[in-house]
């Protein structure tokens, strides 16, 4: 199995993915720290302030990253670990931890009154993402959820763990399996993904841009009930452009293995994956046969009306880089809550009763990976959605996670004790309290906390008064302020006209250009800015003129501010935004973005290869002062896209285009905003805001 796929237990985001990993240069983590070190040992920095180690792509924050923080800012470093994930300068000069909540605020309230939040924008100098919120967010950040979990497994793993089903009272028609599929039987053609369904799940369909070269398989005959079935599972490695296939294993219905072959991939191999694909350099070396050879026998092999059944099977079609139109997904077949998915091997022991992807194996077998998601779709025919749903497997899935962690906490409880303390626990050694500020009708798990002093309001005016008074005397406080949601179609039409908005501003005319211009050398010129989306040839005026729509607002303001005004074969283009209701205020948005205290010291690349984080690497001391690296993937295909964002602290990294390969040297960096808005706002997840307030002369704010 693909490691990408031993993480499907988790939700994922639609689109991207979207939690997105931490940066992995090493070298200039390094050397960022070393000057971390440095700088808080200077006698005459005594303002604390905080600072994000590098990130790459996009920066989310969980919740319990964001409980490090809370911990370390109240506590210090002699008493509980840095956060991993930043750096908090001279912590023992802060006089208060604020954290203010909006409950209610989403950041389609953010991005919709940018300009109405200066204030606000200039407060919060640092800009996270959050997940979406749990039922109790204060407690998820404060670490009392975690604390509770762990309390009640020390008292689950003294005994020994029920099955799925004892003692445990089963609401059939909320179970989502039921839910989808109804408590009856049903037929193969029910299970079937449907083409929308297909479409949100990123399976390579005919058509879709990033699928041009991809082989569609000869299956478009009448699929029934009895349609053969075909189990498949691919395992994959990692080559300079991405994941290639080095095995497929194809297994029929009775259980036959008709295809076990091992791939040579295109590419140079970065990573053979070896601890999830079993394969090593030594197994594949002798090996000729390649991807198209694969294709060409999968395509004889598979009947008109063949349909393929896998786990997250969107993965190993586009390893293939096939199109096939009839699948069975077990981890979309085995619906779970709240859009995540069982893993396989899960799936395997608690269905079937099979122990698969052992751990004294050196990685996984292929065939047999197939032939278990080919028995699992053939025991969801035969026996229905309802005996899925009596199995619990919700309930089961869970008690099993907490078992694990409990062995690992009786394994390590030393090392464990510490991180899952809660802040509470926290203030309590120190003999403090924690203040708590909401409105009557806000209930939280702190309200009944032992060493939490709560302080309940009528109104969001008087949780500011309040605040005003109460917060100097608590070293760590949190306010909460409540706000009516917009109605599911209001923040409908605002996303709406916020993704119009943006599209617009992203969106360049540029001419008059002669009629036997060349548009390919125009388009190349344009493309030096940043990734286009379209580009279409407007022949309504006079002499012809261009519309080009950018991907990122950075690129098209880069385009009007190097090419509006110059000579393009011969006549003095105009390069322009459309002027439109959503866009009057273009210029001052923009303006307010570029002047946002995030975007400070960022510069926009445009033209950046995918050696790019290579050439990072190796010149890494050239970067003493990077603060963030964000290099955005295509939601579709996962690959890098040709444009990224540098951050540093105070400016532009010192002489940073020695770092770029001969391609990367035609980027083109300008300071600039660096959140794409619709991306953000379309989102709609509530967020908070942490502010941390230093000590200032003897003057308490």
């Amino acid at each position: 199995m693909d490691p990408e796929r031993e993480r499907t237990g988790r939700h994922l985001k639609k689109g991207r993915k979207r939690r997105r990993a931490r940066n992995t240069l090493v070298g200039a983590a390094e050397a960022r720290r070393a000057r971390w070190d440095l700088e808080e040992r200077q006698p005459e920095a005594k303002k604390a302030r905080l600072s994000t180690i590098l990130f790459a792509e996009n920066c989310e924050v969980t919740h319990d990253q964001l409980c490090e923080l809370l911990k370390y800012a109240v506590l210090g470093k002699s008493s509980v670990p840095k956060p991993s994930w930043c750096q908090l300068f001279h912590q023992n000069h802060l006089n208060n931890v604020v954290v203010f909540v909006l409950q209610g605020m989403s950041q389609l309230h953010f991005y919709r009154f940018y300009l109405e939040f200066g204030f606000l924008r200039k407060a919060f100098r640092h800009k996270f993402r959050l997940p979406p919120p749990s039922s109790n967010f204060l407690a998820d950040i404060t670490g009392l959820q975690k604390k509770q979990i762990m309390g009640d497994l020390s008292k689950m793993v003294e005994g020994s763990l029920p099955s799925a089903g004892s003692q445990v009272s089963i609401n059939l028609q909320n179970d989502p399996i039921i839910q989808k599929y109804g408590s009856k039987k049903v037929g193969l053609t029910r299970c079937l993904l449907t083409k929308e369904e297909m479409k949100t799940f990123h399976f390579p369909l005919q058509g879709f841009p990033d699928c041009e070269n991809f082989v569609p398989t000869k299956c478009n005959g009448s699929i029934t009930d009895n349609s053969p079935l075909f189990g498949l599972d691919c395992e994959m490695c990692l080559t300079s452009k991405g994941r290639e296939l080095t095995r497929i294993s194809l297994v029929a219905e009775g259980g036959c293995c008709v295809m076990d072959e091992l791939v040579k991939p295109d590419n140079k191999i970065l990573d053979y994956l070896t601890s999830f694909s079993g394969i090593t350099k030594k197994i594949l070396n002798p090996v000729t046969t390649k991807l198209k050879d694969v294709q060409r026998h999968l395509k004889a092999l598979l009947p008109p009306d063949a349909v393929l059944v896998g786990h997250s099977l969107d993965l190993d079609l586009r390893a293939l880089k096939m199109i096939h139109p009839y699948v069975i997904d077990t981890s979309l077949l085995y619906v779970r809550e709240q859009g995540r998915r069982f893993k396989l091997k899960f799936l395997a022991k608690a269905v079937l009763g099979k122990d698969i992807q052992c751990p004294d194996r050196l990685g996984h077998d292929a065939t047999e990976d197939a032939r278990t998601t080919l028995e699992l779709a053939r025991y969801f025919l035969k026996y229905g959605p309802r005996k899925i749903a009596e199995l619990n497997l919700e309930a089961l899935a869970s008690r099993q996670e907490l078992l694990a962690a409990g062995q690992e906490l009786r394994n390590t409880a030393e090392i464990v004790y510490q991180p899952n303390t809660s802040v509470l626990e926290c203030l309590d050694l120190m003999g403090q309290k924690l203040l708590f500020l909401t409105q009557e009708a806000e209930t939280s798990e702190l309200c009944s906390a032992r060493n939490c002093q709560t302080i309940k309001c009528l109104s969001n005016k008087e949780v500011l008064e309040q605040a005003r008074v109460e917060i100097p005397l608590f070293p760590f406080s949190i306010v909460q302020f409540s706000f009516e949601p917009f109605s599911p179609s209001l923040t409908e039409e605002m996303n709406k006209r916020m993704r119009i908005k943006w599209t617009e501003m992203s969106t360049i005319y540029a001419g008059p250009f002669s009629k036997t211009c060349n548009l390919r050398a125009l388009k190349r010129l344009f493309k030096s800015f940043g990734s286009i989306r379209s580009m279409t040839l407007v022949l309504e005026t006079h002499q012809p003129h261009l519309c080009i729509q950018y991907e990122v607002l950075e690129a098209a303001q880069l385009a009007i501010e190097s090419l509006d005004g110059i000579l393009v074969e011969g006549a003095c283009i105009k390069v322009q935004r459309p002027v439109t209701e959503l866009t009057l205020d273009c210029n001052t948005l923009v303006n307010e973005l570029e002047q946002d205290s995030e975007n400070r010291g960022t510069i926009y690349l445009s033209g950046v290869s995918e050696t790019f984080k290579e050439h990072l690497l190796q010149q890494s001391n050239l970067f003493l002062g990077l603060e963030a690296v964000i290099l955005p993937k295509d939601l579709k295909s996962g690959k890098q896209k040709r444009y990224c964002f540098l951050s540093s602290e105070g400016g532009p990294p010192k002489d940073s285009s020695l770092a770029l390969g001969p391609e990367d040297r035609k980027a083109l960096p300008q300071p600039g905003p660096r959140h794409p808005l619709p991306h953000l706002a379309a989102r709609n997840q509530k967020h908070s805001r942490i502010i941390l307030w230093p000590r200032t002369d003897g003057n308490k704010r």
